[in-house]
């Protein structure tokens, strides 16, 4: 499994040395039916990236091969000092790239023998604006529907997402059941995605949530909203119909005309489906613009069967560390503000509750913002993956750096300590994806001697600051499975129905499992068969879902003079997270999309405007060195970098919203230099320095 779809893979090991022989889908699965993508076959079969084969050290300035032993003391030791004069002063990343296993132990040993605050997940890089919304809409995290309903929608609503590159597999079925109804794409760029579409409204970019208030001002003023399910299974819709800007003051800061307002509410007459993705998330504004795009479901009626708000998740487990990580919640989606639910873990685990933090903490950027003196990453690689890329690598620089990772990285190297991993086809464990599906994956070859299981080398650092906590090396995956399953049980993520026995004989499960004959379907729905009709309960104080009346924060960098074009970010067809598995065709400067008229405009900022066409791309971080590509799909004005170039991320923002702490990724403004004059200031630059 290559990203949060789930499509199960069949992996076979070569049967002469060590390695996949080849991959394919795996007909036997539920979710993909034997169906698989090009990238995930490639990714498996033949990752472009070095592999870590030896643990390291750094002395003399020099990563140097060394033994186990030795990198796990100096690890252990890093980390046990630091928490004797203060847990927060350990800063853990972990990934959606871990098992459920290995999350849920690096949480317990982070939260629960470390301490501290200052742990995180990919979640809050990528999905967080998107569960604050779930969770103020229905009181519980994850989409109501499942793939179950994609066939059955007569509308496909995608909303600053790209599946078309991010989810392959996913994308056929949208555009199956597309073929007797519509897909319309919401972007400010003709994605591929858009390019295969019914309708694309090429909003402008930041514009997304002026939009979805002008769309539901426009369905009111058109008497489009379904009373009879607002009135019985909502709260809050009075508030926010008083507190909307007027539909043509909406549309215009959105960039759209009016006529396109009146085409997207229109398709909300019909059952449909709205998907959202990065474009949406990664804003200051996500988290309110995910909850109005909940609002349009809401007001629309589109709940239930075939219709929903239908987030897309981008990592591999990035489900899975949301429910089992204890990054945003404890285990099971307990809150950490509940003194009961923190108790309960603290009971579970055999630590004092006081050791628990209370809070989920300040997020990657503001984790990064207090300086912390050693930083433990495991399948991560914030150096090139954190907004503001530059002041990430400072303060690693400055911390004793940790990191466990399967491929060579920027993180890598920098490095005190490097603690070789096993990846996907090499480990034991399950997964979670986007429509809360737990699947089995299991190795297909051994790991060279140098390598070892994430669940082994967490442990065997938790021996080392948290005696007792975790099983000494070799752990079971099973055994911190049944233990993960059992802290659900209850909760609104009931997994305790589930076990290896169980998916080994079903393949996967979707959660709520609650018993071992159960699974999980439409959320909060309970439909009546015979008659036809349904009811609806959401875990809120009132039993209903609730509508969102966040406004969000202005943008934190418009275009001006001095910056008069806007940076964004997406993904590549080939592309994977930070290009650490997919760098063969990496080039060494990334390459910049832009309008012509917008290159003719700043020509003189262009070195051989008519052949490689030379720039630099400059925002108020960093410069960039890029390679123009003119592409008529961007508009004029932007300028698109691929998010899997290690360099993008030196000009993003680090902005944060208020709500989720997510990163402002897709939207900062720029403006483009020659490269004598960049490579001129930089000397200057040098020199005054000097």
């Amino acid at each position: 499994m290559r990203c949060a779809v789930g499509c199960g893979h069949v992996h076979l090991g070569s049967d002469t040395a060590y390695g996949l022989d080849a991959v394919r889908g795996d007909p036997s699965h539920p979710v993909n039916n034997g169906l698989a993508c090009g990238r995930g076959i490639r990714e498996s079969a033949d990752p472009d990236g070095s592999w870590l084969t030896r643990p390291l050290v750094r002395e003399n300035g020099e990563l140097r091969q060394t033994s186990w032993s030795d990198a796990l003391a100096r690890a252990g030791d890093a980390i046990a000092d630091a928490m004797a004069d203060d847990p927060d002063e350990v800063a853990v990343l972990g990934s959606g790239q871990q098992t459920n296993e290995a999350a849920y132990a690096l949480g317990k040993l982070a939260r629960g023998g470390i301490g501290t605050r200052n742990y995180d997940a990919n979640t809050t890089l990528c999905m967080a604006s998107a569960v604050k919304a779930y969770y103020r809409a229905f009181g519980s995290d994850a989409p109501p529907p499942t793939y179950d309903d994609i066939p059955e929608a007569e509308t496909h609503l995608v909303w600053g997402a790209n599946p078309a590159v991010a989810h392959p597999v996913m994308f056929r079925w949208i555009r199956q059941s597309a073929d007797d109804g519509d897909l319309v794409v919401v972007d400010p760029v003709e994605t591929k995605t858009a390019a295969v579409a019914d309708d694309h409204v090429a909003i402008d970019p930041g514009g997304d949530l002026a939009l979805a208030q002008a769309v539901l001002g426009h369905l009111v003023e058109t008497d489009r909203v379904d009373d009879a399910f607002v009135e019985g299974y909502t709260e809050g819709f009075d508030r926010v119909v008083d507190e909307l800007p007027p539909v043509e003051e909406a549309a215009s800061e959105a960039g759209v005309s009016l006529d396109e307002v009146e085409k997207l509410a229109s398709l909300l007459d019909a059952p449909t489906l709205v998907y959202w993705g990065m474009g949406v998330n990664q804003s200051v504004r996500g988290t309110a613009t995910a909850g109005a795009l909940v609002n349009l479901c809401l007001a629309s009626g589109n709940l239930g069967p075939g219709s929903g708000p239908f987030s897309l998740t981008g990592q591999a487990n990035s489900m899975g560390t949301r429910v089992v990580s204890s990054k945003g919640t404890w285990p099971g989606h307990r809150p950490f503000e509940h003194p009961d639910h923190r108790r309960t873990v603290a009971e579970a685990w055999g630590v004092p509750v006081s050791r628990l933090p209370d809070d989920n903490g300040p997020g990657p950027v503001g984790m990064f913002g207090s300086s912390p003196s050693v930083v433990w990453t495991v399948a991560t690689n914030p150096l090139a993956g954190f907004p503001d890329a530059t002041a990430a690598r400072e303060v690693l620089e400055d911390s004793f750096l940790v990191v466990q990772d399967a491929f060579q990285s920027e993180t890598v190297e920098l490095a005190d300590v490097v603690l070789p991993a096993a990846t996907w086809g090499e480990a034991e464990g399950t997964t979670m994806n986007m429509e809360r599906t737990v699947s089995r994956v299991r190795p297909a070859t051994e790991t060279p001697p140098g390598v070892r299981q994430d669940l082994d080398i967490i442990a065997d650092v938790a021996a080392r600051v948290a005696p007792g906590l975790l099983p000494r090396p070799s752990v079971s995956p099973s055994d911190l499975f049944d233990e993960f399953a059992a802290l659900t049980e209850g909760t609104d993520a009931d997994c305790s129905g589930l076990s290896y026995t169980r998916l080994d004989g079903e393949r996967a499960v979707r959660w709520p499992a609650p018993d071992p004959t159960s699974e999980g379907g439409y959320r909060y729905y309970d439909a009546d068969g015979e008659s036809d009709d349904s009811t609806w309960s959401f875990p809120t104080p009132s039993g209903k879902a609730q509508f969102s009346a966040l406004s969000g924060p202005s943008l934190p960098e418009p275009a001006d003079e001095s910056y008069p074009l806007t940076l964004t970010t997406g993904r590549e067809a080939d592309g994977y997270n930070t290009g650490v598995r997919t760098r063969s065709d990496t080039p060494d400067h990334p390459v910049a999309r832009a309008h012509p008229d917008t290159i003719n405009a700043h020509r003189d900022a262009v070195a051989d405007p008519e052949g490689a066409r030379r720039t630099t791309v400059v925002s108020r971080r960093a410069s960039v060195p890029a390679t123009l590509d003119p592409d008529d799909a961007v508009p004029p004005g932007l300028v698109w970098l691929s998010i899997h170039h290690p360099m993008t991320n030196r000009l993003t923002s680090p902005a944060v919203d208020p709500q989720s702490n997510e990163p402002n990724f897709k939207q900062c403004a720029v403006r483009l230099e020659h490269p004598e004059t960049t490579a001129s200031t930089d000397l200057l630059a040098a020199e005054v320095s000097d």
